[in-house]
């Protein structure tokens, strides 16, 4: 049978009523992509719940689809960047190199515009978007950092000096690139005044938590879910959703038909996948290019995720009290993984090189040994205590109104 559903007492919290304050304005800069954007999105929507205005700066074909007709949206353009590597600190740089420095310099001006037109009160400024830190700065408005992944918080380079002084210089340059004086140089990827990130401290490898850091937990959100075939799923089995994220889509192809192997191997389990087409399952699989994840959680109809370890699946996954399979790809994902697989409440295996047996004892473990289960509702309780889209807009307003 699936695991029992969370009770009320640990869902998240509902939306506290209006702000008694005056109306802010909050300019949010975020890049294109869907994980960076939904956990904002919820932020934005809980922001406005409170009689406040939102605006977002970014290219108007991939925030529309995401934000609504009704959003205001100071438009960038659009551009292609370079693709990415893989893993390790050669993906470090590429994302840099191939992504953040060139789309900063890319929608720079237009940030500035928005900064000077629009006059937000705060500027709420993704990690992989300095444009933003670096117009608020100029432009004298104080500026929030969003950290939706975990990337850059604590020290998860592991004290790699010849990369951690390549991305200083890669910083430093951005600042001096944008004409602002080298004396006032300030990290662009932490505001000095608040650092909202959610997640919580332990699965962040956070001891201490710095005064400024807002761990709000997962951000979430009603959102617009694709078409799904419910009725096919049994009643009483149990069910593993699979998701590589909609950036791993263009890699995880040889992994996805490993995974199917694996599948086909668990009779007794029925998959539930999100992936593109041509992809051999078993006969019984629900599966889709996309799948309501953040509904399936909801109504507990998974009992594991297998994932790459992006922070939006991994904190949804968490807080409906489900283990995990974890491969990460790139980025931000090997230390997600590491750090789940650490405290319990995952296995990790290679993306690259896992064998459909291998995959399948990973499968089995989370399924069958309840240490795991444990381990991701002990983290979930962590999350949700950090209080979500509220619990960061009440730190936003406070910044936003606090004395200079």
């Amino acid at each position: 049978m699936p695991i029992d559903a969370l009770s009320p007492a640990d869902t998240p919290a509902p939306a506290t009523p209006p702000s008694a304050g005056p109306a802010q304005r909050l300019l949010i800069v975020v890049p294109p992509l869907a994980g960076h954007l939904l956990p904002a999105r919820a932020l934005a929507l809980a922001w406005a719940a409170r009689g406040h205005q939102v605006a977002w700066v970014g290219p108007d074909s991939a925030l529309r689809p995401l934000l609504g007709p009704e959003a205001l949206v100071h438009p960038t353009g659009a551009r292609l960047f370079r693709e990415q590597a893989v893993g390790g600190a050669a993906a470090v740089r590429s994302l840099w190199d191939g992504f953040v420095v060139p789309h900063t310099r890319f929608t720079l001006a237009a940030v500035r515009r928005a900064v000077e037109r629009w006059r937000p009160d705060v500027v709420l400024v993704d990690q992989h978007s300095p444009a933003g830190a670096l117009a608020a700065h100029a432009a004298g408005v104080r500026w929030a950092t969003f950290a939706p992944s975990s990337l850059e918080l604590g020290d998860p380079l592991g004290r790699n000096g010849e990369l951690t002084s390549w991305r200083d210089g890669v910083l430093r340059g951005l600042w001096e690139r944008a004409g602002l004086p080298a004396a006032e140089f300030t990290d662009p990827r932490f505001s000095p005044g608040l650092v909202i990130a959610p997640t919580c401290a332990e699965l962040a490898g956070l001891d201490p938590v710095p005064a400024e850091y807002a761990l709000v937990g997962p951000l979430l959100a009603a959102r617009p879910e694709p078409p799904f075939r419910w009725d096919r799923l049994v009643p009483g089995r149990r069910r593993v959703l699979v998701t590589m994220g909609t950036l791993s889509a263009e890699v995880a192809g040889d992994f996805l038909h490993r995974t199917a192997a694996a599948l086909a191997e668990l009779p007794d389990v029925q998959p539930v996948v999100a992936g593109p087409a041509g992809v051999r399952l078993p006969p019984d699989a629900v599966a889709g290019e996309r799948v309501p994840v953040l509904e399936l959680l909801e109504r507990g109809a998974v009992d594991a995720v297998l994932c790459h370890g992006g922070m939006n699946t991994v904190g949804e996954t968490l807080v409906h009290g489900r283990p995990l399979v974890v491969a990460p790809i790139r980025h931000d994902q090997p230390v997600t993984a590491g750090r789940l697989a650490a405290l319990g409440a995952a296995v990790r295996v290679d993306f690259a090189t896992a064998t459909s047996e291998q995959l399948r004892a990973a499968l089995r473990r989370v399924l069958d040994d309840p240490s795991y289960r444990a381990a991701a509702r002990r983290l979930g309780r962590q999350l949700r205590a950090g209080g979500g889209a509220v619990a960061a807009v009440d730190r936003l307003e406070r910044f936003a109104r606090a004395p200079r």
